[in-house]
């Protein structure tokens, strides 16, 4: 019963992130703190099976590896973005610009 109702927080926890994601698209920062909120969460997640299940814990290091690389990615999007336009608007700069 303590299973399902962790899973299920946490599937709650994902979908919140999901529609931060979705409702909150002016900011490039907040997209990327909901993408990475969705992460965390999927990492929780899969931590929990996998402890339940009683297998090895390589896949979620290879899963840690690739959500900071995805985080540092977005970092670095962000920062260059902010150097050239100066806010992270979406709606301020244009994709036909060079």
């Amino acid at each position: 019963m303590v299973t399902l109702f962790n899973l299920m927080i946490m599937f709650f926890i994902m979908v919140g992130g999901v529609w931060v994601f979705c409702s909150k698209r002016k900011h490039l920062l907040a997209t990327l703190l909901s993408l990475e909120f969705i992460v965390l969460s999927l990492f929780a997640m899969l931590m929990f099976l996998l402890n339940n299940m009683m297998c090895e814990m390589y896949f979620s290091m290879v899963f840690l590896t690739y959500a900071v690389c995805e985080g540092a990615l977005g970092l670095s999007i962000l920062v260059s973005m902010i150097r050239t336009h100066g806010n992270d608007f979406f709606q301020t700069f244009s994709v036909l610009q060079c």
